[in-house]
């Protein structure tokens, strides 16, 4: 009979050791941190701002009608000898408790990643905050962080959400940005064999009307927030911007371009016929030839014709194969150019280190202390592109070439 009670009752016993929930905090006693912005005084103090979400006014939130006559964010300022201490000032300001977990943007101004760099305050922001390692790194080119989280944007109520879609689609459409979190910047921070990117935008208009009600009273805005170029950086410092056709280079060497428009001359006509990318390959292969070391980047892409502004009979193979000709040394010079661009400001942001890395750790070990100074600026580098047209469009030859006929 005494067996019988003896597992009973010592789980009952071991419920005065559970201490349930003595940590939490109730939702209404939180500020949810959309998007934190840094900037630093001539002085050295961080300026930190901080974009909180007003779940009251957010569309689909729980509120009496109120929706739409206040902004969704509010935006708080605070100073701090470091990024935690102006965080932990933040109380005198927000009457919650920051809550950072769902955190989604963190934007740095161009000065303080230029003087200081990402190292320390990335560093802070692992430690002593609870920001996720997929949280998104931005960097305001020319302007100040705090101007940038406190633009109001129309169709995203969230204006760090927008931010974030906009990075996502001109990565993905158009291949000239990159979308950077915290553990991949940290990740080719640490590495010798790799610096990082980082995308950056630029806020253009009328900032102060950006920031009230009268920004979303009108059908195009007072100011917006544009997506402009990627940040190289180098020791955690940015070094270098680069833009236009050298992105595009750089991410497909990086094998990230989706869905990237390619647009070529013909005939001495400029950027006369237009090809979409739907599916692309690059392979980067490491080697020493002659005791130094190469790489070898192979690119294969297809995609369909979009655009023909000049009169060209797509019907004929041999036409095509000519187009496709001309689509590779294009994608070529793309690439080549982001090598030399990179090459000159002696930051491997490609990866090609850490590639001789995994291949030849023997001989990495002889290449690192000097990789990003001497071996990479001096790497030899063969780029071959193989570009196929998988589809011309619902017309075998344009309108342009028909009425060239019709003349004739």
């Amino acid at each position: 009979m005494i067996r019988k009670w003896i597992i009973p009752f010592f789980m009952t016993a071991s419920l005065t050791f559970l201490s349930g929930c003595w940590s939490s905090i109730e939702l209404k006693e939180l500020a949810i941190v959309s998007a934190y912005a840094l900037d630093k005084k001539e002085d050295g103090t961080y300026v930190g701002t901080f974009q909180l979400i007003n779940p009251m006014n957010v569309p689909g939130a729980l509120q009496g009608g109120a929706s739409g006559q206040n902004p969704s964010i509010a935006t708080y300022t605070t100073t701090g000898s470091n990024p935690l201490e102006v965080a932990d000032r933040a109380s005198k300001v927000v009457s919650r408790d920051l809550y950072f977990a769902h955190t989604s943007l963190l934007v740095v101004s161009e000065e303080l990643a230029r003087e200081e760099g990402l190292s320390s305050v990335l560093d802070a922001m692992e430690r002593g905050l609870e920001f996720r390692t997929t949280t998104k790194v931005v960097i305001t080119r020319g302007g100040q962080a705090s101007d940038f989280v406190q633009v109001l944007t129309a169709i995203d109520q969230v204006p760090a959400e927008k931010a974030i879609k906009s990075l996502e689609f001109t990565e993905k459409l158009y291949g000239e940005n990159i979308a950077t979190n915290l553990q991949k910047f940290i990740n080719a921070a640490v590495s010798s064999g790799q610096e990082p990117l980082v995308s950056g935008f630029t806020v253009r208009g009328d900032i102060e009307k950006a920031k009230t009600m009268e920004q979303l009273q009108s059908s195009d805005g007072s100011a917006t927030i544009e997506v402009n170029g990627m940040g190289v950086f180098k020791k955690g410092k940015l070094v270098n911007w680069i833009d236009g056709e050298k992105n595009e280079g750089t991410l497909w060497i990086l094998d990230q371009i989706r869905q990237a428009p390619v647009t070529i001359d013909w005939e001495d006509h400029k950027d006369a016929i237009s090809y979409k990318v739907i599916r692309q390959k690059t392979d980067v292969s490491p080697q020493i030839k002659d005791n130094k070391p190469a790489i070898s980047i192979h690119i294969r892409a297809e995609g369909d014709l979009r655009t023909i502004e000049v009169p060209v009979d797509v019907a004929d193979p041999h036409v095509l194969l000519q187009i496709e000709k001309v689509l590779e040394q294009k994608i070529k010079q793309e690439v080549e150019a982001a090598i030399q661009e990179a090459k000159e400001t002696k930051t491997d942001i490609f990866g090609f280190g850490e590639k001789l890395h995994q291949s030849e750790p023997k001989k990495w070990k002889e290449l690192e202390p000097k990789w990003q100074d001497v071996y990479f600026p001096a790497l030899d580098v063969d780029v071959t592109v193989e570009a196929f047209i998988r589809r011309t469009g619902m017309r075998n030859s344009p309108y342009l070439f028909d009425l060239e006929m019709k003349g004739e």
